[in-house]
């Protein structure tokens, strides 16, 4: 990643990919480069596409899109074709770029950073944080999304989703804060029953050493954050880099003066906010309520 004053994609907002821009082209980059070496081996040892679906349990169709590059691929899939193929580890090595691949294009280099990162502080204000989201509130988010994404969309994007929550048990424990308006934890989306999951997995969340959540109450009278969500990464080399997002555009932040506004906006929510514990107690009270 460059480092001048930010990198500057499409996106939307909702903190982590819940955008209302159209469909990135799934078949560019390094799907269409990695379908292209998968149909190479699959020729190479003489194998139809039925007979190498059947030794790995996908359907012809599914190969097909694989090999054109309209499909991401499961890590699963990416582990057996290279078996089955005798690819030598080339098609396992494009595994964790086409997992990338999963992710709408504007957020793929934060996806890479939050992956790395040893700090993660997130402040949100319309949704529950993806990484905080159980699969039942990620595929509702999805699904309510405009422009319609197709059903195969949205299920490589909740897989996606889900899969960043890895950084929850990675070691060395990276640290992790949210704060989150009370709105959005009072919000029913997807409905009583999914909303009830999604408050039990805060609590989840919240009772983890390395995971701090706290709720910002509406009825406070001061509040450093109207200028909207934002997520402060501080990656492995002791870089600071602020995501943000906003209407149809995104933007990695990693000059100094910018990141340091945010991290000075952040410590006020946070002196603002409910302490952990109290929050916790809220979220409790309302998962009592739902």
């Amino acid at each position: 990643m460059s480092e001048p004053t930010g990198l500057v994609d499409e996106a939307s907002g909702s903190g982590d990919g819940d955008e209302r821009r159209p469909e990135p082209d799934a078949g560019s980059g390094v799907l269409r480069v990695f379908g292209r070496q998968l149909k190479r081996f699959r020729v190479r040892a003489g194998l139809e596409r039925h007979e190498f679906g059947a030794l790995t349990g996908y359907s012809v169709s599914t190969i097909a899109a694989y090999e054109q590059g309209r499909r991401v691929p499961p890590p699963r899939f990416i582990d057996q074709a290279d078996e089955v193929l005798d690819a030598g580890g080339v098609l396992q090595e494009m595994k964790e770029e086409v997992a990338r691949a999963q992710y709408p294009a504007f957020f793929r280099d934060a996806a890479r950073l939050e992956g790395e990162a040893v700090e993660l502080h997130v402040y949100d204000t319309h949704l529950i944080n993806g990484l905080l989201q159980t699969e039942e509130y990620a595929r509702a988010v999805f699904t309510m999304r405009r422009p319609l994404l197709s059903d195969e969309t949205i299920e490589e994007r909740v897989a996606a989703r889900l899969a960043r929550q890895k950084i929850f048990s990675r070691l060395p424990m990276p640290t992790l804060s949210f704060v989150i308006e009370q709105s959005v934890v009072t919000r029913p989306l997807g409905g009583t029953y999914v909303m009830r999951g999604q408050l039990e997995q805060l609590l989840l969340c919240g009772q983890r050493r390395n995971v701090e959540i706290q709720i910002m109450p509406n009825a406070r009278d001061e509040h450093a954050g109207l200028a909207g969500p934002f997520t402060l990464i501080e990656t492995q080399d002791a870089r600071r880099i602020a995501y943000v997002e906003v209407y149809k555009q995104s933007r990695l932040y990693t000059d100094r003066g910018t990141v340091r506004e945010l991290e000075e906006q952040y410590g006020l929510l946070r002196a603002q906010a409910l302490t952990p514990r109290e929050s916790l107690a809220l979220i409790e009270e309302l998962l009592g309520e739902t």
